[in-house]
């Protein structure tokens, strides 16, 4: 998927693809590719994520920017919106956690934290994320909480398989995790709201480096 959104994207910025123009359909990018078309679909969703291109239906994609958006959307909610509401509720409720969970709580987010580190597939370990972000918002003993959460879950897991497939987060966030959770596990107020900061700190970081299109670039000297 990843050489299927480079080439695309590549094309786009350079030109080769014109604003307002056409895609190839999914069959033709599909053979130009090698690949199937449920990875053109997956690299062709990556695109509009990006602003870079517009689906219509029964009509195709077309090029909608020569340059991705800085505020990109996933389903129903911006990048921007996930992190204003994130940094609002996610960080307060992780110093919640810390001073209310219960050892059912600690229970299912070690066992969380155990399915991550082994989950291979994409779409499993998305899952498994979303329930871990949940189950914090659960331990704060404030059901309100889990409400916003669940609300943004589909926007969450969007822009989660997004991070991972360009910017290979899985790794970094279940390090960030068990961070989060060793200083819920231990009481630890101010250490529960700090790793939950450096964590979404870290998330939009690797977003904005996508955006910018700069992540396999050398570093600049001075």
């Amino acid at each position: 998927m990843e050489a299927v959104l480079a080439g695309l994207r590549s094309a786009i910025e350079g030109g080769e693809y014109a604003v307002g123009g056409k895609l190839p359909s999914e069959a033709a990018l599909s053979a130009e590719f090698a690949v199937s078309r449920s990875v053109v679909r997956e690299a062709l969703r990556v695109l509009q994520a990006l602003g870079l291109t517009v689906s219509r239906p029964g009509k195709g994609t077309f090029v909608a920017s020569a340059g991705p958006v800085e505020n990109p959307v996933f389903g129903d909610y911006s990048a921007r919106d996930l992190f204003e509401v994130r940094r609002h509720v996610e960080i307060p409720v992780a110093g919640y956690a810390a001073r209310r969970r219960g050892q059912d709580d600690l229970d299912l987010l070690e066992h969380l934290l155990d399915k991550m580190s082994g989950e291979t597939d994409d779409t499993g370990w998305v899952a498994l994320d979303s329930l871990f972000h949940i189950t914090i918002a659960q331990a704060s003993g404030n059901p309100a909480f889990g409400k916003v959460i669940e609300e943004i879950r589909d926007a969450l897991s969007r822009q989660s398989s997004f991070l991972n497939q360009l910017g290979d987060r899985q790794a970094e966030s279940n390090a960030e995790h068990a961070e989060i959770v060793r200083a819920i596990a231990d009481g630890a107020e101010a250490a529960a709201v700090e790793a939950m900061t450096r964590h979404l700190d870290n998330v939009e970081r690797t977003l904005e480096t996508i955006v910018r299109n700069d992540a396999h670039r050398p570093p600049e000297h001075p």
